[in-house]
């Protein structure tokens, strides 16, 4: 029989413990432990959650720190609780569930209302309503973004009886025939959504629900996303997929202490589908992606020091991560061009961005009516096949420096400058072809087909210079020739030279084992064909070889791709960028060769059109000798310093000004400084006085003060005022808003291409995030204390009716706990700051009629161009 009060030591044996209710506390030791047992014990893997992990004490470290968190942040457990049995159990259980419904009705009235005031394209629509008619039209089409929202764009115009008929010109009125207002409806409700994710995210990061509700109002009164959401643009769905992928990751995060079962798996896998379906969006979403992986390589590293878990438990944690967050978004991103490419299979005005044999299967082509060999005198446009690659261009334009001779450069859109001749050297006979230049008629020649090591001249269709190469350095990349187009079909040098190298064919293979030295003729298995062939350019003089890469020319070259030609070392593999293909074909003295060609593996398709998109992507850097009003730089965007007319500012034009409610921008941004100061201050406090509300440590060396074991004093340790749940939730939060926030807002500071400010929305999530959660931390979670106060009023009892309600509902505030009045006083505050600053900016984004000076009141800061 157990006396009482006296403490019962039990061994715990691997994860299987016995729990004892009695007595209710423990010694900090036991008397039987001697000096070498383990400093430390935990309880099993059945620890209830809340259970604070037991800390233990030895002479050598005074204070050993847990090494795996029992606490991590986010929304308590809570309890599952019996079904309803009556009407107000059930109203009473669902009662949480009644705010975000609200917020959901007040958001659909704000992205709807007025939705279709102005009957014009305005701003962006000019692109992406363009987009949905190529899907409709099933054209195919070239864009910088993924096509998850383009899709979705066309979707909507499906929905709603679009028939793919308009140009969507910018400024243009809408005919009646294009359902605009659907449309933009249709896209709205992605904005319409944010405004629950928001109030639902807060709750899950385990916020109040006074910051719940703050979170919740920001989204819905912020007049720049309410702006960009009303229109025919990808921004509300990138917005979206961003809020729901925060979301999926609070919840699985709120899952950590039951992992494998069905709700961890579906969170995990959620969260995965969530960052593949922002990405798909646009390439930015791989910012938010980048918050969930810092995520996961902190919650794994913790789960490597939790000396419980077996190595085949980690392994499983790894696994599932590398399935749901690694392969499952991938897949996701990968689906989207899968649909993007069976939709589009007709031939359209994105044609050139891909490889020729991916043109050659879309219906509408004119590879069909070209002839398959290629022979002396064919009319050629030539591709590179490097992933990206573009076809071979000149202009009349010359080069600013080295040669000044006339630019050769690859470009990715169809026209006659991309068209070449083969014609002979200049030491072989019949040189001169053109009957524009010459008498020779190249009928009379035998017909001569193209094969390996042939040395030909590339002849510039519109301008008969020739393709030629020289010791001068290229504009760019110094370490290359330059690539020049030089002379005309009569005056040229050996510089003009090239000697043609096969390397095989994408469908037949190694054709010049057909090849035979000794004899005058071509085999016709070893002639070089349309589209298929692999070829190179070598320059006769130089060695060099003609060459593509990913380098843009500045604003002179219109931003085309860089050719030059490069050196290589002999024997050498040789690169991607130097190797081309004939597109189209032209020569009269052949006939068209109809032909079964194999289709280009979707994965090589996949990988060229992503490349393509990074090139064109990379090429959108300012021109320094133009002024885009519209751009803007991303340290002006945290403060609002300035703001973007989307149409035209005409005083019978409907008027819409992005720009954010200045509330939220600015709060959200002191909300981070000043969150950067909180957590250095929590840092040093904790390291200074240790966590906890107060903890006594043992002093070895002390002479004073009481004694402890072995004679040691115990000294007091204040702590830093936090308990361990307090300081897991504000470093989770924390962690999850400011790291999101520097994800998704440095990379613009370091990125070259031009910017906007409705680049800075998915940004702004984070900052609110953060400026709810220190409102929280400092106002609303702390605890209110009953009142002093002895003449409490009771709040039932007390009616509007009655005369004497007012009067009494002053005493029952006044009899609240000190520190509800303070919350009430704060929420009150802020929520009629974020309602009255959108009240009165709301026409910026519902639309401004009339002469713009007649909206007075606007321009709270000089750089803001609605007035001038």
């Amino acid at each position: 029989m157990n006396p009482a009060g006296r403490a019962v030591a039990v061994d715990f044996v691997e994860d299987e413990f016995e729990e004892i209710g009695y007595p209710e506390t423990l010694p900090t030791y036991s008397p039987h432990m001697d000096e070498s047992a383990a400093a430390r014990r935990r309880l099993g893997k059945g620890r209830p959650d809340g259970a604070e992990e037991k800390v233990w004490f030895d002479d050598e470290d005074d204070f050993k720190a847990p090494s795996v968190r029992t606490f991590s942040g986010g929304r308590p457990a809570q309890l599952a609780l019996p079904p309803p049995t009556t009407l107000r159990e059930f109203l009473s259980q669902n009662m949480p569930s009644i705010p975000p419904l609200v917020y959901t009705l007040l958001a659909c009235y704000t992205r709807f209302h007025r939705i279709g005031l102005s009957p014009t394209v305005v701003w962006d629509e000019a692109h992406f309503g363009k987009f949905a008619s190529h899907y409709l039209k099933r054209e195919f089409y070239f864009d910088v973004h993924p096509p998850l929202g383009k899709m979705l764009v066309g979707l909507a115009g499906l929905l709603s009886g679009y028939n793919g008929g308009f140009d969507f010109k910018s400024g243009v009125d809408y005919p009646p025939e294009v359902p605009y207002v659907a449309m933009r409806v249709m896209l709205a409700t992605f904005g319409v959504g944010m405004v629950p994710l928001g109030w639902f995210t807060a709750i899950e990061l385990g916020m109040t629900q006074w910051a719940a509700h703050l979170v919740a109002l920001m989204v819905l009164f912020d007049v720049g996303w309410l702006c960009i959401s009303r229109f025919i643009l990808l921004d509300s769905m990138l917005l979206f997929f961003t809020f729901l992928a925060v979301f999926c990751l609070s919840k699985f995060h709120n899952q950590q202490a039951h992992p494998f079962d069905f709700d961890w798996w579906a969170w995990l896998a959620m969260t995965g589908i969530s960052i593949g379906l922002v990405t798909s969006v646009k390439m930015v979403g791989l910012f938010v992606t980048a918050l969930v992986g810092f995520y996961t390589l902190e919650d794994l590293w913790n789960k490597f020091g939790d000396l419980r878990l077996s190595t085949k438990e980690q392994a499983k944690h790894w696994g599932a991560r590398i399935l749901c967050l690694i392969i499952l978004p991938i897949l996701v991103f990968m689906a989207t061009f899968k649909i993007h490419f069976m939709i589009l299979n007709h031939s359209g005005p994105g044609d050139a961005q891909m490889s020729s044999l991916f043109q050659a299967n879309l219906h509408g082509n004119d590879f069909h009516n070209n002839p398959l060999e290629i022979a002396i005198g064919s009319k050629v446009t030539i591709k590179n096949m490097a992933f990206g690659g573009g076809l071979l261009h000149s202009h009349v334009q010359t080069y600013p420096t080295g040669s000044n001779q006339q630019q050769v450069t690859c470009y990715h859109y169809k026209d006659e400058n991309n068209e070449f001749w083969f014609w002979p050297a200049w030491d072989q006979k019949d040189t001169v072809w053109d009957p524009k230049y010459g008498s020779h008629d190249p009928s009379d020649e035998e017909l001569r087909f193209l094969k390996h090591h042939d040395v030909v001249r590339l002849v510039h269709v519109p301008t008969t210079r020739n393709i030629h190469s020289h010791p001068i350095p290229a504009p760019i990349t110094k370490a290359n020739w330059e690539v020049s187009a030089y002379g005309n079909a009569t005056i040229g040098d050996v510089q003009d030279n090239w000697v043609v190298e096969v390397l095989g064919d994408v469908v037949r293979g190694d054709v010049n084992r057909y090849l035979d030295p000794k004899s005058s003729t071509v085999d016709s298995r070893a002639r070089i064909h349309a589209l298929t062939t692999r070829l190179r350019f070598r320059h006769q003089v130089l060695g060099c070889y003609l060459s593509a890469g990913r380098t843009s020319l500045p604003q002179w070259g219109f931003k085309q791709i860089e050719v030059t030609c490069a050196k290589e070392e002999e024997g050498s593999k040789p690169a991607e960028g130097s190797i081309w293909n004939v597109e189209s074909h032209w020569n009269t003295r052949l006939p068209p060769a109809a032909r079964s060609l194999s289709r280009s593996p979707f994965i090589t398709d996949f990988i060229h059109l992503n490349i393509a998109m990074m090139t064109s992507n990379n090429a959108l850097i300012p021109d320094p000798d133009k002024e885009d009003l519209l751009a803007s730089k991303p340290w002006e965007w945290p403060f609002l310093s300035v703001g973007l007319r989307m149409c035209g500012w005409g005083d019978q034009q409907i008027k819409y000004y992005l720009m954010g409610n200045p509330i939220i921008w600015w709060g959200g941004s002191i909300s981070l400084i000043v969150a950067t100061f909180v957590a250095l201050g929590l840092v040093v406090r904790r390291q200074r006085y240790g966590g906890g509300k107060g903890a006594r440590k043992p002093a070895p060396n002390s002479l004073n003060g009481d004694s402890g074991k072995n004679g040691a004093a115990l000294v007091a340790r204040p702590g830093d005022g936090l308990t361990q749940r307090e300081w897991a939730q504000f470093w989770h939060v924390t962690k999850i808003a400011g790291g999101g926030w520097v994800l998704h807002y440095l990379p613009f500071l370091i990125m070259g291409r031009v910017t906007y400010i409705h680049h800075y929305l998915p940004t702004l999530y984070f900052a609110v995030l953060m400026f709810a959660h220190l409102l929280d931390y400092f106002v609303f979670q702390v605890p209110s204390t009953p009142s002093a106060n002895p003449h409490t009023v009771p709040t039932s009892g007390v009616s509007l009716s009655d005369t004497n309600s007012i009067p009494k509902m002053i005493r029952t505030f006044r009899a609240l706990p000190r520190m509800t009045r303070i919350k009430l006083y704060v929420f009150s505050l802020t929520t009629s700051a974020i309602v009255g600053t959108f009240w009165w900016f709301r026409a910026v984004a519902w639309g401004m009629e009339g002469p713009v000076r007649n909206t007075w009141g606007l321009a709270w800061r000089e750089n803001w161009n609605i007035y001038h």
